[in-house]
């Protein structure tokens, strides 16, 4: 297949910190564990894996969605309920909610998602289809 995904990699400053939100997530999404070395671990779903990485290239420690650059990574859960059950099980895990006072609507009276945000300031969105 030409033009599909093929992976994202997510440059971290603390790698194993940044796997516990990340894992739990991305396991709860249906992500399964792919790659592990020393600064980095992988996930994969259909056919697409996520990387996060800690090089020591990395120019500073958190990331900045508002900058030019990734915003966030959006994610498709199958209904509202379980956008629900995530966005409230999601703090336990080092997630913070963005959006809350909008919560489920940030995106619109259309768009049902839940919005978080990891220690580094990396964003998800989990969004119905």
């Amino acid at each position: 297949m030409t033009g599909g995904l093929h992976h994202v990699e997510l440059w971290v400053p603390d790698v194993a910190g940044a796997a516990g939100p990340w894992g739990w997530l991305l396991g709860e999404l249906g992500w399964v564990e792919f790659q592990e070395w020393p600064a980095g671990r992988s996930w994969r779903h259909d056919g697409v894996y996520l990387v996060l990485e800690q090089s020591p290239a990395l120019s500073g420690p958190v990331h900045d969605r508002t900058a030019p650059g990734l915003n966030h990574l959006a994610f498709t859960v199958p209904d509202t309920a379980e956008v629900d059950r995530l966005w409230a099980a999601a703090p336990g895990h080092g997630w913070t909610h963005l959006f809350a006072d909008r919560y489920p609507h940030a995106g619109g009276p259309d768009n049902y998602a839940a919005h978080l945000s990891d220690p580094w300031g990396y964003e998800a969105e989990l969004t119905t289809p």
